[in-house]
């Protein structure tokens, strides 16, 4: 359909991202967008009337008066706030822009991760269930394809997940006991990550039994693979690793300089606060550059999918080499 003279055309592709994804400089553009979070200050009117400029100009219709930048800022918001297969509303803690005011706030709880592992053991059950369970969230959250999931699945997911996490974190943490302090320091870093490669998994189990929607690059489904979502769960799961260091690393080392200082002595109360904001600080830059470590949009060699759906997509088009699915973040 034609627009109007004086109206924005309708052939801008705002299925994909405004900056180029084959870089990383261009998904870190991305990124920093999506993650933002003064996205969670929209109210829900704002996020509908975004999802309702998104979804008219996709249908061909142009809002009257819509410039081409108050499109983008329309897709970015919806984007943050609505799941990308399923078009649901995400809950809030669950959405990327959330990052790094739920680490913050876990601070507030714990002080900060690696003071959280000092302390005795119920204290770090229940910091590390906390934790576990805002990761569950997010993880479920931001999961990939639209398979039906039910709250029986969804309830052992959790429970597993949760788990699982804990026990790591635990047994993790009877080491610091034998380790020289130095090492031990790097401890709670090793929790995290152990228990993002048990949570992660586990909270979107659904997809590595069932898989995960394949597309081609028109977006035209293919199928669903489980090998496609072992990729993209592994690709995520080194994200979200790399996300803790910045957040896990540079705090304790600058509180530790500063905690020397007189200022901070005759100060201690400052050291909760100035943590906080550092381990923020961290997550606002480290959230969405880790997220750009690989595309949103992978894709996945025809020869590496599973034999059947090979066989389906040669049916359908034998010139398909590659295919495309959401990885989730």
């Amino acid at each position: 359909p034609e627009s109007k003279m004086g109206e924005l055309p309708l052939d801008i592709n705002i299925q994909e991202p405004r900056w180029d994804q084959g870089t990383f400089l261009g998904r870190a553009q991305h990124f920093f967008t999506v993650t933002d979070p003064r996205n969670l200050l929209l109210s829900g009117a704002q996020l509908e009337a975004s999802r309702n400029i998104v979804q008219n100009y996709r249908a061909g219709v142009v809002t009257p008066g819509l410039t081409e930048d108050q499109l983008w800022r329309a897709k970015y918001v919806y984007d943050s706030a609505f799941h990308p297969d399923t078009g649901e509303k995400v809950v809030l803690i669950g959405r990327m822009s959330a990052q790094g005011s739920k680490d913050k706030g876990h601070c507030r709880g714990g002080r900060s991760k690696y003071l959280c592992f000092l302390r005795k053991t119920p204290t770090v059950v229940f910091w590390q269930w906390v934790n576990q369970s805002f990761n569950a969230v997010v993880n479920y959250s931001n999961r990939s394809g639209d398979a039906p999931i039910t709250m029986g699945q969804l309830r052992t997911a959790y429970v597993s997940a949760t788990t699982g996490a804990v026990a790591t974190a635990l047994g993790l943490k009877s080491l610091t006991k034998h380790l020289p302090p130095l090492v031990g320091r790097f401890v709670p870093f090793a929790a995290v990550a152990a228990a993002n490669c048990i949570n992660i998994p586990l909270m979107r189990q659904r997809e590595l039994q069932v898989g995960i929607p394949v597309t081609d690059v028109a977006g035209q489904r293919l199928g669903h693979s489980v090998t496609a979502a072992k990729q993209g769960i592994f690709q995520v799961v080194i994200s979200r690793i790399c996300m803790a260091i910045p957040a896990m690393a540079i705090p304790p080392l600058i509180m530790d300089t500063l905690e020397k200082k007189d200022f901070m002595k005759r100060r201690p109360w400052l050291g909760a606060p100035l943590q906080v904001g550092l381990v923020g600080f961290c997550l606002v830059f480290a959230t969405p550059l880790c997220c750009a470590l690989f595309p949103q949009k992978s894709s996945i060699h025809v020869s590496k999918l599973e034999p059947e759906l090979r066989a389906q997509i040669h049916e359908q088009n034998p010139s398909i080499e590659v295919v495309y699915y959401n990885k989730g973040l």
